[in-house]
């Protein structure tokens, strides 16, 4: 089945964002970065999600990620469906960090259980079955608004969302044109899927951009 193995941002000065990531997430291989500057405006049409445990470690993380140089974009806060907050990194890609559950039953860390990333799309019946078509595995999927990828071996879950719906999530006007400075590493074949999100063959883990 095919994986996600890393996500390759493209990013207008590559130590700075290293240093960004290490402080605020440090997430390691799992989030690589590549000095590139492909014109792009707005919104990129993705976001990824980082999963926890508890509120106290998803307020952990949204501090840390603030303090290292990220913009606020949604405060932390209680929802129908948990507690989470969205912030972006200063090379532009949004993260939300969430949970599910309602309060805190353990000592505060910043551990992250699961990386998400989920995909703006226009049509989600056609991606899912272009998807179906490479390999992935659907774990979850509500009609015509959300379709979730299992991870397989993979560290990173893959999520298809309607575009719109997914930058109203994310608190974000739904516009953007250009580049998704955006790159899939993954065990299968090169590939561009129907929305202009490239995957590649994931490098070994001991090559760094």
């Amino acid at each position: 089945m095919t994986s996600i193995e890393c996500v390759t941002l493209d990013v207008a000065d590559a130590s700075a964002a290293d240093r960004f990531y290490t402080t605020a997430f440090g997430l390691g291989r799992h989030i690589r970065l590549r000095a590139a500057q492909a014109p792009t405006t707005g919104f990129r049409g993705f976001t990824l999600s980082l999963t926890v445990s508890q509120p106290g470690n998803v307020n952990r993380l949204v501090d840390a990620a603030l303090d290292a140089g990220a913009t606020p974009v949604k405060p932390a806060a209680k929802s129908l469906w948990g507690y989470g907050g969205v912030v972006r990194a200063p090379d532009g890609a949004i993260w939300k960090v969430a949970t599910s559950a309602k309060k805190d039953t353990g000592p505060v860390t910043r551990q992250v259980d699961a990386i998400v990333l989920l995909l703006g799309v226009a049509d989600i019946g056609a991606s899912k079955r272009f998807y179906t078509g490479q390999g992935l595995t659907v774990s979850k999927n509500i009609p015509g608004t959300y379709v979730e990828f299992a991870a397989g071996e993979g560290p990173v879950k893959l999520a298809l969302y309607k575009r719109r719906a997914l930058a109203k999530d994310a608190g974000v006007a739904p516009e953007g044109t250009g580049s998704h400075r955006l790159t899939i590493g993954a065990s299968a074949s090169d590939f561009t899927d129907p929305d202009g999100f490239a995957w590649e063959t994931a490098p070994p883990s001991d090559v760094l951009y």
